[in-house]
């Protein structure tokens, strides 16, 4: 990226921030990536992850809740990510633990007009308790909807789910009909 736009630059830097921070509180960073995602990229991610939480001694229900997390999200930023000024698909992740939890935090770009629609929808899922998220999960699989992208729009559920807790996030003021979006995952390692 010779001639990164603002939202670009800014993306950088909310992933060099995401990173010192979580280092700063001695987390230990297991992956992080920020550049290019494609298909093969997510598949070596994930994997990469989970070997590396096998071999440290995580319990096998922190390792298929976090695979399962990654999953969701690495598909999240591969089909719902805006391209940026050069038409590439930039995005991060990054997953840490500390000694009781583990986050897993992506960020892409997303196009401005698509921005207040995840704002509202995280808002709502993060309002909802277990039921309700259940509920609204077997809700939108039993319509089978697909979305322009190809998702029924379980991702965001299935994290929530999956960590129980609640969904941070941020989505940046639009520069170039853009803005920067993260979200942070996090879950219990027992």
């Amino acid at each position: 990226m010779n001639n990164q736009s603002a939202v670009e630059l800014a993306l950088k830097q909310s992933y060099t921030d995401l990173l010192a921070a979580h280092l700063e509180v001695g987390e230990t960073v297991l992956l992080s990536h920020f550049g290019i995602f494609s298909q093969d990229l997510i598949n070596s991610i994930a994997s990469s992850v989970e070997e590396v939480m096998i071999s440290g001694g995580e319990i096998k229900k922190t390792v298929k809740r976090t695979f399962s997390i990654l999953i969701e999200g690495l598909q999240n930023v591969y089909r719902h990510g805006a391209l940026d000024e050069e038409g590439n698909q930039t995005s991060f992740v990054i997953v840490s633990r500390n000694t009781k939890e583990l986050n897993v935090i992506f960020g892409n770009l997303v196009e401005e007009e698509d921005a207040s629609a995840l704002s509202s929808y995280l808002e709502k899922i993060n309002s909802l308790d277990p039921e309700q998220l259940k509920l609204m999960y077997l809700d939108i699989l039993s319509k089978d909807p697909l979305s322009k992208k190809g998702g029924a729009g379980l991702g965001f559920l299935t994290m929530i789910m999956k960590s129980e807790y609640r969904l941070k996030y941020r989505i940046s003021d639009p520069s170039n009909n853009r803005s920067t979006f993260f979200v942070e995952v996090t879950l219990s390692r027992s």
